[in-house]
């Protein structure tokens, strides 16, 4: 009985468990119906299949422009786009191909004549019957720019091709003065762009230029837009990239094109091997011209080596400046003292002969005149009589000017000993008391680059003040000035004013009555200077011939200084006749370009409108100019917030309601800098500007579709 009783109340139980069980999954079930009810469970399952995120991709950073002192454009990048078709991309449809393929064919022949429509139906259909196989077919044999991409897309809108597009971005590096314009010195980038610069200003500023890149990723939405399921990819910022800084350089466009015309017409007249010509303000330190030239071929020059830094051998007689300097600035000599010359011969010792580059009779010569036709001689009895037992007092002059400074680093990064000076020291391997201090008196035993050379010769026409030639000035972000740089003082003063006196008229006197007197005088001012000529030797034999000129003008207010070094001319190897040419041909020129009538010598041109052109623009702004210059306004009632100037037939300005439509490009042509960067950044455009004055182009044609974040380039001249 009692078995029974146990049967019956666990069967009761079982039937409890059960029950409890089934309420349990009826309540499970009504509460995930209650939480997602069928329309919102299909809603959500679409949404999840619709929702495709692709891997973060890097959104390239733009590289910085590099630019003249005044604003001219040297290095500047450019995008452009190599262009497939992906026939395995979600939403192509076969239908929709056979029908739009004719059109699409005939459009794409129409803006890319390369094919014709019959071979872009041709390349489409094989790509899309082989699309198990190949993926992608590139469309386009070039690659195109941004404004054809976007036509591009524009042909294929109503097609299911534009949905297989795909445009992969490629930066490149455009030189807008061409290939032989300072390019040693602005510089170089790899042919794989994202590697940076190569060379050059690219390379010491290739950190500040490049920018740092950003990241994007690409998601697919489907849209259902009146019962039709529409695909459609968008980019997601997620971090944005930041563009690279703009470099201002000191160098002046016009200057750089008359130093590099004047050093290669030269060089193709004597079959020269290599060159170099610096120009530099001699006030500031600035490198307004800098040419470095080799022969590619007979005829033929293009810049290559860093010439200015890297000419590493002796100087020859451009160092009797150096020489001189230091022996009138330690008491050793006079300007007038004198040492016999003779026939230009003189037997120093048993080890050293001297030579002058002229013979004939000349008795006794003063240091004045001995710098004049640059006497080796003179220059060698000066110092070896001067510092007679005491040649290291010597070597402390020359570190005491600063010309051999080892603490300097250049703006353009360089290769080994490229642009340190070597100078040969008692006691070192290779000194020799008998020779060595005699035929450093005339440029050997030493290396100097032209680089140190000039700044030397510009510390003399800068009353003492020696300061290193620079070429970067300012580095610039979205147009605005974020670090400035001048020129480091390297000695504030080399030598006494008194010394600097007699040192300068004694370069003075080399152009006017001695070396240079024939072949670098100029009829329009007086050029103070000093020519070299120098035997090259390397690998312990003789490899050639150096021929230089450095110097400064006006002699009697000096603004520019200029270093010309040609290696290797054929037929004559004076400095004066290969080098000085060159330095007058180039100093001349300068200073016509800069030289100005006297304003009541120059007759009114009647026929001229004098009075300033108004720029396009806010007219709040011109109202303002307008009524301060008492210039007379017509037409007000047409102004509105801004507006384009113009004159009626009795000379008014005239303002004329400028309209400005949302989601289209606005025409910033005639503006000034201001206003234009305004209206197209606040447009959401990212703005390119190179020159100064008014806008005269712009890249985005007027009144096309905005795509926000698109860059646009303005000239403005």
């Amino acid at each position: 009985m009692n078995e029974n009783v146990n049967n019956s109340i666990l069967g009761k139980y079982g039937i409890i468990v059960v029950l409890l069980l089934v309420g349990a999954l009826r309540i499970f079930i009504g509460g995930g119906q209650l939480a997602f009810p069928s329309d919102e469970r299909e809603r959500w399952r679409n949404r999840g299949d619709s929702l495709v995120v692709t891997d973060d991709r890097v959104v390239l950073p733009r590289r910085g422009n590099i630019y003249t002192h005044d604003g001219r454009l040297l290095a500047t990048s450019k995008s452009s786009y190599t262009v497939s078709l992906d026939f395995r991309a979600h939403g192509i449809r076969e239908d929709s191909l056979m029908i739009h393929i004719d059109a699409v064919a005939a459009a794409l022949a129409r803006q890319f004549p390369e094919r014709t429509a019959a071979q872009y139906r041709t390349l489409i259909l094989n790509g899309w019957q082989q699309r198990r196989y190949t993926r992608h077919v590139r469309l386009i044999n070039r690659d195109i720019s941004y404004l054809e991409l976007r036509a591009l897309r524009d042909d294929l809108f109503h097609s299911t091709l534009r949905r297989g597009l795909v445009a992969t971005e490629r930066n490149s590096r455009i030189y807008p003065f061409g290939e032989n314009f300072a390019t040693r010195t602005i510089g170089r980038v790899h042919r794989d762009f994202g590697a940076g610069g190569s060379s050059g200003l690219e390379l010491r500023f290739n950190t500040e230029l490049r920018g740092i890149p950003g990241l994007k990723n690409r998601q697919r939405q489907r849209d259902n837009e009146n019962g039709r399921v529409r695909d459609r990819w968008i980019d997601v910022q997620i971090k944005p990239a930041q563009d690279g800084y703009d470099i201002i350089t000191t160098i002046d466009a016009d200057i750089q094109e008359i130093t590099y015309r004047a050093l290669r017409d030269r060089m193709i007249a004597l079959n020269a091997e290599a060159g170099t010509a610096i120009v530099m303000e001699v006030s500031t330190g600035a490198i307004r011209g800098i040419s470095n030239l080799d022969r590619v071929r007979h005829g033929v020059y293009a810049e290559g080596r860093a010439n200015a830094f890297s000419f590493m051998h002796e100087p020859g007689s451009t160092f009797k400046t150096v020489a001189t300097l230091i022996a009138l600035e330690d008491g050793i000599v006079q300007p007038t003292d004198s040492f016999f010359v003779g026939n230009g011969f003189w037997r120093a010792n048993s080890h050293l002969d001297v030579r002058d580059w002229s013979h004939g009779e000349r008795g006794y010569m003063t240091v004045h005149r001995g710098m004049e036709i640059s006497s080796n001689v003179v220059m060698a009895r000066m110092l070896l009589g001067g510092y007679r037992g005491n040649h290291a007092r010597f070597i402390e002059g020359i570190d005491r000017t600063g010309i051999s400074d080892t603490t300097l680093v250049w703006d353009i990064p360089l290769q080994g000993r490229e642009g340190t000076m070597f100078v040969q020291r008692p006691g070192t391997v290779g000194w020799s008391d008998l020779t060595t201090l005699g035929v450093m008196s005339y440029g050997y035993a030493v290396q100097v680059p032209p680089i140190r050379t000039l700044m030397f010769h510009n510390a003399i026409a800068n009353n003492g003040k020696m300061v290193q030639p620079f070429v970067v000035q300012r580095k610039m972000r979205n147009g605005r000035s974020v670090q400035e740089f001048s020129a480091r003082v390297v000695n504030p003063q080399i030598a006494s004013q008194r010394t600097l006196e007699q040192i300068h008229d004694m370069l003075v006197g080399a152009v006017a009555t001695g070396t240079g007197r024939t072949a670098i005088r100029s009829r329009y001012f007086d050029i103070a200077g000093k020519t070299g000529t120098t035997v090259i030797t390397e690998g312990g034999g003789r490899t050639g011939h150096f021929a230089s000129f450095v110097g400064y003008f006006p002699a009697d207010n000096p603004q520019y200084s200029i270093f010309v070094g040609i290696r290797n001319p054929a037929g004559n190897i004076s400095g004066a006749g290969v080098a000085g040419t060159v330095f007058r041909n180039i100093a001349e020129q300068i200073f016509l370009r800069n030289e100005r009538l006297p304003i009541e010598s120059v007759p009114v041109d009647t026929t001229l409108q004098r009075d300033p052109r108004i720029n396009h623009g806010k007219w709040q702004h011109n109202s303002i100019l307008l009524a301060s210059l008492q210039m007379p306004v017509s037409g007000t009632e047409e102004a509105s917030d801004w507006v384009r100037m113009q004159r009626d037939s009795i000379g008014n300005h005239q303002p004329q309601a400028l309209t400005l439509e949302t989601g289209v490009v606005p025409d910033v042509r005639g503006m000034g800098a201001r206003d234009a960067l305004y209206l197209l950044e606040s447009s959401g455009l990212q703005v390119n500007l190179s020159g100064s004055g008014r806008v005269v182009s712009q890249s985005l044609v007027p009144g096309s579709r905005l795509v926000r974040g698109n860059r646009v380039d303005i000239v403005l001249r």
